[in-house]
């Protein structure tokens, strides 16, 4: 603010060599406010993805494609991990409880377990992020997805949470 003031009187000494430079700039008067919407957290993109997600209270995803479910971390636990630099995954075959431990992901300043959001067997985990772990930043909804499985139990959905849910439950952690 400052160098305008500044330059405004060096300008004003020169309205003739510089007739346009020397016009009076309004500030909007938006710069002026706190900037404490820059990082909002958000669970979804701009796609709303999340809307078709089930959430668990350790922030693993699931979306249910043709009796498969796909999993993944939520974009809360991806901010809140850090740039991703290894994801630790289970063998195809591999069968899990509700709320088994089945890998792992590491990032440049935290290490979390990866839990089950339903009982099935793994059919396929992401190969993408065996050279590229960074995908669960980028895009956690989508490219970022960790393994898909059988729905052993169905039923499990329905005591998972919405997204609703799910941003009223990162609400009450938060504070």
């Amino acid at each position: 603010m400052a160098a305008c003031v500044g330059l405004r009187c060096v300008l004003q000494s020169f309205p003739s060599v510089l007739p346009l430079v020397s016009r009076t700039i309004a500030t909007p008067s938006s710069r002026l406010l706190p900037k404490t919407h820059l990082h909002p957290r958000t669970l979804s993109t701009a796609s709303r993805l999340a809307a078709d997600l089930k959430f668990t209270d350790k922030h693993e995803w699931v979306r249910v494609e043709d009796r498969i479910g796909i999993v993944g971390i939520s974009n809360f636990a991806q901010e809140a991990l850090g740039d991703v630099v290894y994801c630790g995954l289970p063998e195809p075959g591999t069968k899990l409880n509700q709320m088994d431990e089945f890998g792992a992901l590491e990032s440049v300043k935290a290490a979390s377990e990866l839990y089950s959001p339903l009982t099935g067997e793994v059919t396929e985990i992401n190969q993408d992020l065996a050279d590229k772990p960074g995908l669960v930043n980028k895009s956690c909804y989508k490219d970022g997805w960790l393994i898909k499985m059988t729905i052993d139990k169905p039923s499990e959905l329905d005591a998972l949470m919405d997204e609703a849910a799910y941003e009223r439950y990162i609400k009450s952690i938060e504070n």
